[in-house]
């Protein structure tokens, strides 16, 4: 019997080279980790379906599924990872070869994406949505709040002035402030969209923090307009706790002195 003859059959050719069998009694040279044989042997063409489109592969016919996978990524958007490739209705392994399975020129494969991936996907589509309604909603609460802090800027000069203010102005600012904070509360938001409405809510309450403070310094009326500023400096020394105090005036009269002593002592 000649050597053909007995490398024929179930048995590896008697050889140097290593053999391995394949699926189908098929033996192969074994390829060692990171050889790249398998790029060697025909090329071939191949369509892979994807939704409603078809998409053409050109590789070599000893490739894997997972090197078809790799150059789907290019052409679908999907990792590797997220794709499932199905060859007559069986779902093909990624270490399997192509000329293996049967996979020839003009061969027709199906592509689904991975349910787990798909769903993720979805979720971070979701909470992309979120995110920018999120911005959308913030950036309307900070043009009323700019809208609004300017007013509070006009009030504060108004007073500061030595101008009389209606109490009604800052009833109405406090209660257009606050209208914003419920709205900002009722915003859901995520990374970058909460830290932009936590600031806003800090600008919301410093302003309702002015509006007080103006409020009470505009309860105590100046009866020298001309000396406003000075005057306020020093009702400012009384402000926290001796509200019920008349504002003292800008003489310089010695008992005016004297009283004011006596009130830093009870302050």
């Amino acid at each position: 019997m000649n050597s053909a003859a007995r490398s024929s059959g179930n048995s590896p050719p008697k050889d140097d080279i290593e053999w391995e069998m394949r699926p189908g009694g098929m033996f192969v040279q074994r390829r060692e980790a990171g050889d790249n044989d398998h790029i060697d042997g025909p090329m071939i063409s191949i369509s892979v379906a994807y939704g409603s489109s078809d998409h053409e592969v050109y590789l070599p016919a000893q490739s894997t599924f997972w090197d078809v996978k790799k150059l789907l990524a290019h052409k679908t958007g999907l990792k590797p990872e997220q794709q499932r490739l199905f060859f007559r209705e069986k779902e093909m392994d990624n270490k399997e070869n192509l000329h293996v399975e049967g996979v020839k020129d003009k061969s027709k494969l199906l592509l689904l994406e991975d349910a787990a991936s798909k769903e993720s996907n979805l979720e971070e589509g979701r909470k992309h949505q979120e995110m920018l309604k999120a911005f959308e909603a913030v950036a309307v609460v900070r043009s009323e709040v700019d809208k609004l802090c300017e007013r509070v800027s006009a009030l504060e000069v108004a007073v500061n002035g030595g101008t009389q203010v209606s109490d009604k102005e800052f009833i109405v600012s406090t209660e257009l402030l606050m209208r914003q904070l419920l709205a900002l509360d009722g915003i859901k938001a995520e990374g970058e969209a909460k830290l932009q409405r936590k600031a806003e809510v800090r600008r919301v309450q410093n302003a309702v923090d002015a509006l007080d403070s103006l409020k009470a310094r505009n309860s105590k009326p100046f009866s020298n307009i001309g000396n406003a500023a000075s005057v306020t400096t020093q009702w400012e020394k009384f402000d926290s706790g001796m509200g019920s105090l008349n504002a003292p005036t800008s003489t310089s009269s010695p008992s005016s002195t004297n009283v004011t002593q006596d009130r830093e002592r009870y302050d």
